[in-house]
């Protein structure tokens, strides 16, 4: 067996296995760490070429990602920790079902571009513990949290970390993203959404509260709302410190972080007994790291087959398509089966942005243009398709695992919702670009 085919073979079991974490009980991120440390290594051993610099380079662009990663879900543990969001729960106080299900779907949507899908759907999932008591009324609210929550990091160039890595690579800009991915992403959510209200009858039932006496944490209201500020403050930042200083991104969030730090560490200095557990170093330990590793694995992983030249053979079969719009639609109901995360890493690995010159010789390449049609579709159909199967993205990971969401169970009841604002946001992206945009 060659190695170009035995790397192909190892990157299958690799997946399988990371698909298959639930029933196998062996964490994803042990698998794709294992998978990158073999998929490099039956490169170097067998493969012509092998060039260390290679495995350097990739590893410097999965770092900037990482980084970032780590900084972004600091800050918000941080604002967790300092009970920060509960000045959005707080306010939440209908129990009919309609009503309720329509307020978390657009604090989702909303919150999920600026913290992120995976985080926001930790909140709310968290939240739904707190106002549903029944659990397979949970369980349909929080397929719609997942639903909300893709559809919203779509849209945001910090939501989701498809966005987050063609953010950083430069392949899309923030305004841009923000510009003509908003209303295609909105409807995403919106169309399913109304056609699940007429569903809904009656009113939760909210779980009986209990009092946590065991909790020695105190936090007062004036620390609660600068902490949020604060920290929501530093994750909208971050746009507007890339774009004055032209730096990466990391560096906007890890100034974001160092300011909390600064901060927690002065609040909470005279006192003792919380500093110990809401300083940035304690709440570093809580902090998902599995998570980080995971995306470390799974890109490296995909960096091998790029070196090696499995995308370019793959962007060869896509280019017969033609058309790139079906050529993401594609990618996005791929996402659905397979985590979205190394299908854009390898799109970005299989397409380049274009020359001067390569423009000239073929002006077709303006949609892989910075800011072309290509890169924002592909943010918004790897973004909105990770909804379809529960396992097609982080947010449902995370929630499948948080409710113990039985995936023929959301199958059943979520996919074909999904499904649909999937195709109908598509086509209003495809519209707008086609005959308002590039007209």
């Amino acid at each position: 067996m060659s190695y170009f085919v035995l790397m192909v073979v190892v990157f299958i079991i690799g997946y399988t296995l990371i698909a298959l974490e639930h029933p196998i009980k062996i964490n994803k991120s042990a698998t794709a760490l294992l998978l990158a440390a073999i998929i490099w290594a039956v490169f170097a051993l067998m493969g012509p070429g092998f060039e260390h610099e290679a495995l350097v380079m990739h590893l410097g662009e999965v770092a900037e990602i990482l980084f970032f990663l780590l900084g972004a879900m600091t800050i918000v543990e941080i604002v967790d920790r300092h009970e920060g969001f509960k000045i959005i729960t707080d306010k939440i106080t209908t129990k009919n079902k309609r009503k309720l299900l329509w307020i978390i779907s657009i604090i989702t949507f909303f919150m999920s571009a600026v913290l992120d899908n995976l985080t926001t759907s930790i909140v709310m999932v968290a939240l739904l513990r707190k106002l549903i008591d029944d659990k397979h009324d949970r369980w349909f609210f929080a397929g719609m949290v997942i639903l909300a929550a893709n559809s919203g990091g779509a849209w945001s160039p910090i939501g989701d970390i498809t966005t987050i890595m063609l953010w950083i690579k430069g392949n899309i800009t923030a305004v841009n993203i923000i510009l003509e991915t908003f209303i295609p992403s909105l409807v995403s959510m919106l169309v399913p959404l109304t056609a699940v209200t007429f569903m809904l009858k009656g009113k939760v039932a909210r779980p009986e509260v209990k009092e946590d006496k065991g909790s020695a944490i105190s936090i007062s209201s004036k620390q609660r709302n600068i902490i949020f500020f604060i920290g929501v403050g530093s994750l909208l930042f971050v746009p507007v410190f890339k774009t004055i200083t032209h730096l990466p991104p990391y560096l906007g969030i890890l100034f974001g972080l160092g300011l909390m730090w600064v901060i927690t560490e002065i609040m909470h200095a005279k006192d003792r007994k919380n500093y110990s557990k809401l300083n940035a170093s304690a709440v570093l330990q809580r902090v998902d790291t599995p998570s980080v590793l995971f995306f470390l694995g799974i890109l490296m992983a995909v960096a091998a087959l790029q070196t090696a030249g499995h995308l370019d053979l793959l962007s060869k079969q896509l280019d017969k398509i033609g058309d790139i719009y079906v050529i993401n639609l594609i990618i996005g109901l791929l996402s659905s089966i397979v985590d979205n995360v190394p299908l854009v890493a390898a799109a970005m690995g299989m397409y380049s942005i274009p020359t001067a010159e390569q423009l000239a010789a073929n002006p077709e390449l303006y949609h892989f243009l910075v800011d072309g049609a290509f890169w924002e579709f592909l943010a918004y159909c790897a973004g909105t398709g990770g909804s379809i199967l529960i396992i097609g993205s982080a947010a449902g990971i995370a929630v499948m695992g948080m409710e113990k969401i039985d995936f023929i169970w959301y199958l059943k009841h979520i996919s074909i919702w999904a499904l649909l604002g999937y195709f109908a946001g598509g086509g209003v992206f495809i519209l707008i670009s086609k005959f308002i945009l590039h007209t």
